[in-house]
């Protein structure tokens, strides 16, 4: 029997895909509504955090 056999097999397995997309869908779309109801502060503050120097007398330290 081979591989793809097995899945064909076992009862019950049918509601796994409509659930693993249904749970997709749901972070996607908790992910977008969270990215466009951000304030415009917010992503200004996040977007300038790589070019922030983390000491205070404005050298970096390279390792």
């Amino acid at each position: 029997m081979k591989f793809i056999n097995y899945l064909e097999t076992i009862t019950g397995i049918s509601i796994f895909p409509f659930l693993s997309l249904m749970i997709f869908f749901l972070f996607f779309t908790g992910v977008l509504i969270f990215a466009f109801s951000m304030r415009k502060e917010a992503i200004e503050e996040l977007k300038n955090i790589p070019l922030q120097n983390d000491r205070e007398d404005g050298e970096s330290k390279v390792i």
